[in-house]
């Protein structure tokens, strides 16, 4: 493809001339399924964390997630006509569950008030393009440390959920006894990894499945409690009145919930930044300058999820990585995007069966998004001590502070301290300087 950014001249455009793109209809709409389900996970993982870490109602919160993924994905085709898809973020769903709601106790409507928040905040840097002064300011071995770090929490929280991690008043955490629960994590744990290796499509998704079909059995064939709980009927209507527009602005609306708001968006930027630049390398889908194609727009449809995942009643929405995924079967148009969003839709109705989804069928998945997302961790130069020591700090006080509000604060704090002690200040933009002002405050606060 030449240099002419055709993403620029719209999705409907597109439509008529897929040629231009090297792509077809058929290889958008099997891009579009790759991707549905490499990612479909998120619709049984989300609104476990949510329901279990805040007492949202069950059935509120997986409509609240479907919604996210048809309306920001079909937006994302639409506006930006990119292939990318949207969901509820992993590690911004752990902050808003643990970390807010179940160790702060904040109320999970002001939680949703501060998710709102921070989309506006995004949509107004995105607007005003002051955004790309922020990604530049971040160090980019702060970017890599953060997201290893919050894949480590999700890690964490995934073993922890599974009973293989308890807690110990000696050691603080310890290995939990071999339970039940614990057999068919380790066997979920075993056959995921596999699929994930085969790279087989929805692999993810399946070996949830799986694990939960083969506990079905027990505390019905074969002794002992019921592992899998199931009731109802098979078929349900969505929930659109329990999380839906729940949100306190108010609560969210004072200096104690900076903190919060700050990490909200800086996470959703750097995982934003991150799925952009990553894909569009691979893809070769970038510009003369050799940034993203349409990243302004792309930018702001993350932006506008993260504000309509508040309204709905949801963690912040954001651009997923597993879009990579049909990026790889040839989509390049915003209609991979659409068919992404159209084939969630359906998923409105089986509430039911997603509820019956166990702790330990998840949690494999959890400890494998840690895997994705700790690889950064290898192009940390941790021998130059001023830029390891901060990417080392953020790294490991994610998960052992549980917040990764700790861990994004005592890196730019570190990092910035640490080269004006050492006379670097020209290496500190003026924006890192305002950046680690924000730290400091959400330190106080």
């Amino acid at each position: 493809m030449n240099d002419m950014n055709y993403q620029a001249k719209g999705f409907f455009w597109s439509l008529k001339n897929l040629d231009k793109f090297n792509s077809s209809f058929s290889k958008e709409i099997l891009a579009g399924l790759t991707t549905f389900l490499t990612m479909s996970y998120i619709v049984v993982v989300n609104p476990a964390m949510l329901s279990d870490g805040t007492g949202m109602p069950f059935s509120g919160v997986v409509t609240a997630t479907i919604l996210v993924c048809v309306l920001s994905s079909i937006l994302m085709g639409m506006y930006a006509n990119l292939p990318y898809g949207l969901a509820p973020g992993m590690g911004l769903n752990a902050f808003f569950a643990i970390t807010l709601v179940k160790i702060q106790g904040i109320p999970w409507e002001t939680a949703l008030g501060a998710v709102f928040l921070s989309g506006i905040v995004f949509i107004l840097l995105s607007l005003f393009k002051v955004r790309r002064a922020i990604v530049a300011a971040i160090p980019l071995t702060l970017r890599r440390s953060i997201a290893a770090g919050i894949g480590l929490f999700i890690t964490f929280i995934g073993l922890n959920n599974a009973g293989f991690i308890v807690p110990n008043q000696f050691t603080c955490v310890a290995r939990g006894a071999f339970t039940p629960q614990v057999y068919f994590f380790l066997a979920g744990l075993l056959l995921i990894s596999i699929l994930t290796i085969k790279k087989v499509k929805g692999g993810l998704l399946i070996g949830m499945a799986i694990t939960t079909i083969i506990a079905i059995p027990m505390g019905r064939l074969f002794g002992g409690a019921k592992l899998v709980e199931m009731s109802g009927s098979i078929l349900t209507m969505p929930d659109f009145t329990s999380v839906f527009m729940q949100i306190d602005l108010k609560g969210a609306l004072t200096i104690g919930m900076l903190a919060p708001i700050f990490t909200f968006l800086f996470t959703d930027m750097f995982d934003s930044i991150s799925t952009f630049v990553g894909i569009s390398e691979v893809s070769g889908m970038v510009d003369k300058e050799g940034q993203p194609k349409n990243v302004g727009k792309a930018l702001l449809v993350d932006a506008v999820s993260t504000t309509l995942s508040g309204i709905v009643g949801s963690s912040s929405g954001t651009t997923y990585v597993e879009s990579a995924a049909g990026v790889e079967e040839g989509g390049r148009t915003g209609l991979t995007a659409v068919v992404i969003g159209l084939l969630f839709l359906p998923l409105l109705f089986f509430s039911n069966i997603i509820r019956a989804v166990p702790a330990f069928a998840t949690a494999p998945v959890m400890v494998i998004i840690g895997v994705y997302m700790i690889q950064g961790i290898g192009k940390i130069n941790f021998k130059k001590l001023e830029e390891g020591i901060p990417a080392f700090l953020s790294l490991l006080l994610i998960p052992l502070t549980f917040s990764i509000t700790q861990g994004i604060v005592w890196g730019f704090l570190s990092y910035t301290l640490i080269k004006l002690l050492l006379g670097k200040y020209k290496e500190i933009s003026p924006m890192l300087y305002v950046i680690t002002g924000f730290s400091i405050l959400a330190l106080v606060f």
